[in-house]
């Protein structure tokens, strides 16, 4: 089948030639600068026909390149194939980044077009410093894109419903209260946000907007005087809901009236806001004579710590989402002993299946990544009906899935062996889980940072001349997005903030590798950061694992694993039969038992 992309880059140099403009930059974003998007702001998929989740898009008069970094780098050649677009692999040498790469190929009296509401006030400030010396000029005014997308979908509409306060745990009232200090300690009359994450957080509010992640479209103003105004669709709301955050002095007005909201304000106010997590459009509307205050959201380190209760709830979903995961894997394995066809799609099927029937299930918390033998070395691949491979008794399945609760996030990776393994896959598997084991075990002086411990997670990869492209883990949210800051584990980057670890915290620890054409390895848990221990040298903490399902042993080589990696996987393996064992019949809790059965 032919591409539309070549016309639809057609259309928009067109567009381009009658506004004067040189070059279009088409990042992955949206008014909240989401992760991930609804369909009305894909216009950096829509045009190029790349569907992961971070690219972004540069279209010149007669070029056209699209960034992207390791996760993705066979995905996009795939699908860039026949575009017209080129390929650009971020932080590979000789490559330059995409603001460089504009730096080079503008020139005095150019035109850079980008969307306003598609770049953060700070990204607005960085490509400005870029073209400084070109001599080239920036427009946010102009969304070329969207003005040659004839059938751009329209915006979301699905309700927004209340946390259910059993899970919920901390009043909407009391986080409001919170965040208010916060602003007075900054001297702030307002406070802006427009990320999601944060929004739903501090409302106690969910919503199906964007896929796999319950969150809202939606602005809020905070007013240092126990109002706010929410910028929502009304129609998602029902009167009764409306009346509750009424009487928490929360106003709804229509989403796209915060623009003039804001341009209202008087002199004298002092608005807070993150000028990371704002788009330009909504930042240009503020009143001119509007003092600005540039700083962090507060609420986002707020919610990155959960309380006593909510991880009650996170250990209490975990159990069940591992045992889900029991009975998937184990019918997988059946089907297969049985000679049915079984393919990439099915093991989507299969899980979802398990996972939606444990209580206070509300769906994944991204699309399932099941990628069989090579599949498996594409760390962000997805089985489509189109391509897809049929599983055989032999070699290796990654599975990484999550799903969405009302009590938790869960995120979680294994790789199972449907059979014969090579010698190679054995011992690759093993240096990955050598790395998470010693992340998991770390002990580390309170103020660290994820930056600071990535190397743990590599280290065994590193002595065999091996490593991987993505960060070792991320931040999670509480019923919430799947990758949530601030923090995160990640090679350190040169002025990249180092955010410290705190009790609370709940974070990824997923070590990986990928051989293209052959297989790809990553074992994931999600982890919490503890207390440990109080010595001479101060404060230290831990990772407490909260992931409860097997690792399959069949894919390791224990010969590689010295007695404390032995130690730390059997300690962890009779902790998961303590947790899952209840929840289990049968042939499932059979199946758990062989696979924690000690090394």
């Amino acid at each position: 089948m032919n591409s539309p992309v070549p016309a639809r880059l057609a259309a928009l140099r067109a567009a381009m030639q009658q506004h004067g403009v040189a070059a279009v930059l088409v990042p992955s974003a949206d008014p909240h600068l989401s992760e991930y998007l609804p369909a009305h702001w894909s216009a950096r998929e829509w045009l190029s026909g790349f569907t992961g989740s971070a690219g972004t898009l540069i279209v010149s008069r007669d070029e056209a390149g699209l960034w992207t970094d390791s996760r993705y780098f066979s995905q996009a050649e795939q699908q860039l194939a026949g575009s017209g677009i080129r390929l650009m692999k971020l932080r590979v040498p000789h490559t330059p980044e995409h603001l460089a790469w504009l730096q080079q190929h503008l020139h005095q009296g150019d035109v850079l077009a980008v969307a306003g509401d598609s770049v953060s006030v700070t990204t607005r400030q960085q490509i400005e410093r870029h073209l400084a010396g070109t001599g080239a000029s920036l427009r946010t005014d102009l969304d070329l894109p969207g003005a040659i997308w004839p059938d751009r979908p329209a915006l979301p509409q699905a309700a927004v419903v209340e946390h259910d306060p059993v899970y919920a745990c901390i009043a909407r009232a009391d986080k409001f209260s919170r965040l208010r200090k916060a602003m007075h300690k900054l001297g702030a009359t307002h406070h802006l946000l427009s990320s999601l994450d944060d929004i739903a957080w501090l409302t106690n509010l969910r919503g199906s907007d964007v896929e796999c992640n319950p969150v809202f479209l939606a602005h809020l103003l905070v007013q240092a005087d126990q109002r706010a105004t929410l910028f929502v669709g009304r129609a998602k709301l029902t009167d009764a809901l409306v009346a509750r955050l009424a009487a928490d002095g929360i106003a709804i007005a229509d989403y796209a009236s915060v623009t003039s909201v804001l341009n209202e304000l008087g002199a004298n106010e002092r608005l807070l806001l993150d000028s990371s997590r704002v788009v330009d459009t909504i930042a240009a509307a503020i009143a001119p004579a509007v003092t600005r205050i540039e700083a962090a959201n507060p609420s986002t380190a707020f919610k990155a710590v959960k309380s006593a209760a909510e991880l009650e709830h996170v250990r209490d979903v975990m159990r069940r989402d591992g045992a889900a995961l029991v009975r998937g894997f184990r019918r997988l394995e059946q089907r297969l002993a049985a000679g049915m066809a079984v393919t990439e799609l099915d093991v989507d099927t299969v899980l979802r299946e398990e996972r939606s029937a444990q209580p206070g299930w509300v769906g994944e918390s991204f699309a399932t990544i099941a990628g069989y033998q090579a599949n498996g070395a594409l760390p962000h691949y997805r089985a489509t009906p189109e391509a897809h491979s049929t599983l055989q008794a032999k070699g290796l399945l990654l599975i990484d899935s999550g799903g969405q609760y009302l009590g938790g996030t869960t995120d979680i990776t294994r790789v199972l062996a449907l059979g014969e393994t090579t010698a190679e896959q054995r011992r690759d598997a093993t240096l990955v889980m050598k790395g998470m084991i010693n992340l998991s075990r770390a002990r580390f002086p309170k103020g660290a940072s994820g930056p600071q411990l990535d190397a743990l997670a590599r280290a065994p990869l590193w002595a065999a001349g091996m490593d991987y492209g993505h960060g070792t883990g991320h931040g999670v949210g509480y019923f919430l997005n799947v990758h949530e800051g601030p923090h995160g584990i990640r090679a350190p980057v040169p002025g990249g903030a180092l955010v410290a670890l705190e009790p609370g915290m709940i974070s990824s620890i997923e070590p990986g590798l990928y051989k293209p054409g052959r297989h790809g390895i990553r074992h994931e848990n999600l982890a919490v950061v503890v207390e440990a221990e109080q010595t001479e040298f101060g404060e230290f903490l831990a990772f407490e694992t909260l992931t409860m399902c097997p690792f399959d042993r069949r894919a390791l080589e224990p010969g590689l694993l010295n007695p404390e990696e032995r130690a730390w996987l059997d300690d962890y393996h009779a902790s998961v039969r303590a947790a899952l064992s209840p929840l289990l019949e049968e042939a499932d809790l059979e199946w758990l038992n062989r696979h924690c059965a000690a090394l």
